[in-house]
């Protein structure tokens, strides 16, 4: 499952630079190709839950890191990892964010940073990833549901449930943003109780000797496993950044947001397997996906298992919407600064949502759904890897190029000092991009080449005139 920190809000203060003093600040903010009603825009608790989806949706997901290296070594990266990756993370879009509080996200920051070929591929790295990632919330529900329905295990049952779930959820995404985020809200209080609930039962039980517990003898410790555990479940804080031009007041709403939402989202995976690693004592192997759910029937009886599956079910519809409107906010978002045609900016007339978008989504992972497709989400972690690295190389660059930009957050570090935050997350990325195996480079290079080939024809397009594009934004010198 792809269930996937902290930031705060010092007041910074800056000298005038020759860059700050030769041109004001620009803030490029995106906008929509024709008058548009006016819509209720995300507001704080929405958007904490939206970005709690598109990271976590519950620690259905961690349980293969204790598997991978035990108890002790899954507790220690469950508190550890945050600050190696997930904070800054979080920290590079808060800035970002409120500094280009637009549509598009990281889409605008590489535009911004290293011109329209860098955008546009950073683009097709994030949609690609995204939308491959959708597809597999859909068959994650069917799997449940299966286990009370076993006609849709396989064959046309299966295909058209998944189908069905697809549309169903595409629907209520276009219905709008802000009703998503309430969903969010009530989706995250279902998908976590289970695990309050188990909690509670497992305090009375726990054993503290047993978080020291270093793997049982003989078994191997499978590092990279147990590192794509911690990188699957704490990754993603950069996808609501898409989702930017439609927040309430994005520079003061963000960074708090963020901030409220690596603290819950930490918290959530460490408190249960906590619980669950001190109460239960099983041995390292049958510590594989889906685990909680036994534990729970150890701890509590059948009648918890059955709730923690359905908690599963309605994390993953979460994480389903959460990453359909950040995928198709980004295509919105990369048509209003003249990446893609004009008419991928469309909005829906009743409810002003990406309609271009959510069809386009929805229906490349309806597709992909039905394939046997590892080696695909593994290109897909692939190439969400260069785009990080691209994404960390925006954000240095634009610091150091451009300090004149108006950042109302702004990190609160010297030059060096972000680069040396931003070296460890990427020397992550390069050691997992290091160890993947051969078809995943060939599947990811296909990918990056199709990238490259859409910008050259988006070119033609642009002096044929085959399409309309809105105007660039003005370039920053």
């Amino acid at each position: 499952m792809d269930p996937q920190t902290c930031v705060e809000n010092p007041q910074s203060h800056q000298k005038p630079t020759s860059d700050s003093i030769s041109s004001p600040p620009i803030l490029p903010i995106t906008t929509p190709n024709s008058p548009i009603p006016t819509v209720k825009k995300l507001s704080l608790i929405p958007l904490i839950f939206l970005i709690y989806f598109e990271v976590a949706g519950g620690p259905y997901g961690e349980e293969p890191a204790v598997q991978a290296a035990g108890p002790f070594l899954a507790i220690i990266g469950f508190i550890v990892f945050p600050f190696v990756w997930s904070v800054p993370e979080a920290l590079i879009t808060a800035e970002l964010s409120t500094a280009f509080p637009g549509n598009g996200g990281f889409v605008i920051w590489a535009e911004r940073a290293f011109g329209p070929f860098w955008g546009s591929l950073m683009g097709t790295w994030k949609i690609l990833s995204g939308v491959i990632n959708i597809a597999a919330y859909p068959v994650l529900c069917i799997n449940y549901i299966q286990r009370i329905a076993p006609a849709l295990q396989s064959g046309w049952p299966r295909r058209a449930a998944i189908l069905a779930s697809s549309v169903v959820l595409a629907v209520l995404n276009y219905i709008g943003l802000t009703i998503v985020g309430y969903v969010a809200v009530a989706l995250a209080f279902l998908s976590i109780l289970p695990f309050i609930i188990m909690t509670l039962i497992a305090i009375p039980k726990i054993k503290p000797h047993r978080w020291g517990n270093l793997g049982d003898k003989g078994v191997k410790k499978d590092w990279n496993l147990y590192l794509n555990t911690l990188f699957w479940n704490l990754n993603f804080w950069d996808n609501v950044s898409t989702l930017a031009g439609e927040v309430e007041k994005p520079k003061k709403t963000f960074p708090i947001a963020l901030f409220v939402s690596v603290i819950f989202t930490c918290l959530s995976y460490l408190i249960p397997l906590l619980a669950v690693t001190g109460a239960v004592e099983i041995e390292q192997s049958a510590w594989g996906s889906g685990f909680h759910a036994q534990a729970a029937e150890i701890l509590a009886g059948n009648w918890l298992k059955i709730v923690m599956e359905i908690g599963a079910c309605l994390s993953a519809i979460g994480l389903f919407e959460a990453q359909l409107s950040s995928s198709a906010y980004q295509i919105l978002g990369m048509a209003e600064i003249g990446i893609l045609p004009k008419f991928f900016a469309s909005r829906a007339k009743w409810f002003n949502t990406p309609w271009i978008g959510i069809v386009i989504c929805t229906t490349i992972s309806v597709g992909v759904s039905y394939l046997e497709f590892t080696d695909i989400v593994a290109s897909a972690n692939f190439i969400y890897s260069l785009g990080m690295l691209l994404e960390f190389s925006s954000f240095v660059w634009l610091r150091w190029k451009h300090p004149g930009i108006e950042r109302p957050f702004k990190v609160p570090l010297n030059l060096a000092g972000l680069i040396l935050m931003c070296l460890v997350p990427s020397a992550f990325l390069v050691i997992l991009m290091v160890f993947t195996h051969s078809t995943v480079f060939l599947v990811s290079a296909s990918m990056t080449a199709a990238g490259i080939l859409w910008f050259g024809l988006m070119n033609i397009c642009k002096k044929k005139k085959i399409f309309k594009f809105n105007p660039r934004l003005e370039a920053l010198e």
